[in-house]
């Protein structure tokens, strides 16, 4: 197939209606005016190490990436909805024009952006890699997910493992030429990785490691040479819990000294799981030392596996969060391309036969599309701009604000960009109406593919608890408040402003709940051990609610300069969807303070007998 090969459309004829299915087109305005408005671009390319960076290079870079998901990765993405992958003997057959088109992203060295220079990466800031990720997020997530997990995959080589390794295997993993998967749960752990059973035993400078995983992602694929399977488990002597975990390098081949592949590895994939969306991403039950056992190498300290993992997993949940906003994206764009050629009904001014875009209820679905989507993005693309500045900061205490404000976003970008991806994609059916019911249109596997985020990586209940338990409570609220002053700054600064004014005033009463809503969080804590995980959801929602204000506001803010110049058109519809936003999404965040503070009781008092 030719992968370059594009058009406007794609033509399916079903029941006599003409059914357009939109190619994706990235949004590069959009991130744009995020990277360098909203964000404020020229702050990182102050650090030292981002001097080069400049905002004409990284503008050139994520134009070319936003091509390449066009015309490469989105082509792709109906054809592996429907072929999915197979096993055959000891591999899986990926889907037609995946194997040529993750050669290409090879060839690109796409996944090198953000990585160190000193194995092959070019050392930009995360903030482009994540930029560009969410372009292929949106393009073909199934194929997208692959080099997603071996980013989190060198992420954890770098900060944990030894030089030995890092020199080993980084640089054909910056290149892409390997992957790397996750390897945490089995069949009887779910989240509780306190009980698992594969076992890690010592055997001269590595282990052989025996044992059972699954979920495992791109744990096997015919797209690269080598897999390198970062494998959480204790060792056979180790104490029971998590203080026993370990984390081990374990490959499919393994590797001589001279860099080359040697012997295949005892691991190997024992079947696929079928799934309710990403099909063309396997998904895989992994059996490691079924013969003599597979050999593994300790990365970091025995005992120490939990925290060199959450490295791996805490940029895995923030790209998950992204998978959030690329999906909804293309969810939108499909939605808003429908909307405009299906007639159906007639303007209720003209008498006419309409677009349904002319209808006031598709108008509210679209602009919820949009807002929801935009108000994703600024809080996502926030939580990498602190990643960066808590990595490359050389100041003490600015490198300390932004480790805790990454800390603080990280469960918030997973959890509430996941939870609204599902409300998005659904109102992107919605909008197709019968249509949106039927494959061809494309709006049932955005609504299929988006289903899984919310559950992987840590379910969004797991980073509820993660918010309210470690990031609120343990701080007693510091952190929280950090970024709440933050917002009032900004509300103080755009009030003055008759045109911000409104959004100002609703932006500081939203700010006001969710202050008391914490306040009673922290206070109320101790007396029960149910009552985190009775409000931790609700808590969670409330706050992405009121983030998602502060961006829309500071996006406001940016708009209403610009509206005499020459983009009028982008900064007049940033400011529908930003009143839009403050109208109709913002007041969400009542309805949970309520159930944060009233409903708490009744949340603690559930017992098994209740249902």
């Amino acid at each position: 197939m030719d992968l370059l090969a594009s058009s406007k459309y794609h033509y399916t004829t079903f029941h006599d209606v003409d059914i357009k299915m939109a190619n994706y087109v990235a949004p590069a305005r959009e991130i744009g005016f995020v990277v360098n408005e909203l964000l404020d671009y020229s702050r990182l390319v102050s650090l030292a190490d981002f001097a080069d960076a400049t905002e004409e290079l990284t503008g050139a870079i994520l134009d070319e990436a936003g091509k390449f998901a066009a015309q490469v990765l989105a082509p792709l993405n109906r054809i592996g909805d429907q072929q999915g992958v197979r096993i055959e003997g000891d591999t899986i057959k990926t889907a037609d024009g995946f194997a040529q088109a993750y050669q290409m992203f090879v060839d690109n060295q796409w996944l090198s952006l953000a990585q160190n220079p000193r194995y092959g990466g070019q050392g930009l800031p995360f903030l482009i890699h994540l930029a560009a990720s969410e372009m292929w997020n949106s393009a073909c997530t199934s194929l997208a997910l692959c080099p997603m997990l071996t980013a989190g995959g060198i992420d954890a080589l770098a900060t944990h493992a030894s030089d030995e390794l890092k020199d080993k295997y980084l640089p054909n993993l910056i290149t892409g030429k390997w992957t790397a998967t996750m390897n945490l749960t089995e069949p009887h752990a779910g989240s509780d990785l306190s009980t698992l059973k594969t076992r890690a035993e010592p055997a001269g400078d590595h282990y052989l490691i025996k044992g059972q995983k699954i979920y495992i992602t791109w744990g096997e694929h015919d797209m690269t040479d080598n897999i390198v399977h970062i494998v959480l488990a204790p060792m056979t002597d180790a104490p029971p819990g998590n203080k026993g975990l370990s984390l081990f390098l374990v490959p499919k081949f393994l590797v001589n000294e001279d860099g080359s592949l040697g012997e295949r590895n005892d691991v190997r994939v024992m079947s696929t799981e079928h799934k309710l969306g990403i099909h063309a991403s396997p998904t895989c039950v992994m059996g490691f030392g079924e013969n003599e056992g597979a050999i593994g190498y300790l990365i970091g300290e025995p005992g120490d596996g939990l925290a060199c993992m959450f490295t791996l997993m805490n940029h895995a949940r923030l790209e998950v969060g992204l998978q959030g906003v690329a999906i909804s994206e293309r969810a939108y764009q499909d939605a808003l391309g429908y909307a405009k050629q299906r007639v159906q009904g007639r303007d209720v001014e003209t008498g006419e036969p309409a677009a349904i875009i002319l209808h006031a209820d598709v108008q509210r679905m679209l602009m919820c599309m949009k807002s929801l989507t935009e108000a994703m993005r600024g809080l996502t693309y926030d939580g990498a701009f602190a990643h960066d500045f808590r990595i490359h900061s050389k100041d003490v205490d600015e490198k300390r604000h932004f480790n805790e404000r990454f800390s603080l976003l990280t469960p918030l970008v997973k959890a509430w960009c996941t939870e609204l991806v599902n409300e998005v994609t659904s109102i992107g059916v919605q909008v197709h109406g019968g249509m949106g019911f039927i494959e061809e249109t494309g709006a049932a596997q955005h609504y299929r593919d988006a289903r899984i985020s919310a559950i992987y990586e840590g379910t969004n209940g797991i980073q509820a608890n993660d918010l309210v338990g470690r990031k609120v409570l343990r701080d007693q609220g510091a952190a929280l408040g950090s970024y709440l002053e933050e917002i009032l700054e900004t509300a103080e600064r755009i009030e003055p402003d008759e045109r911000l004014k409104p959004i100002a005033v609703k932006l500081k009463d939203a700010v006001s709940n969710l202050q008391s809503a914490s306040h009673y969080v922290i206070e109320n804590a101790p007396g029960s051990q149910k009552f985190v995980g009775a409000v931790a959801y609700n808590f969670l929602m409330m706050m992405g609610y009121v983030a998602g204000a502060w961006y829309m506001a500071r996006s406001a803010e940016k708009a209403v300069t610009e509206l005499d110049g020459s983009d009028k058109a982008f900064y007049e519809r940033k400011l529908a969807s930003v009143n839009f936003y403050f109208a109709q999404l913002l007041p969400r965040h009542k309805g949970y303070q309520e159930a944060v503070i009233a409903g708490a009781e009744i949340g603690v008092s559930l017992n098994e007998a209740c249902f």
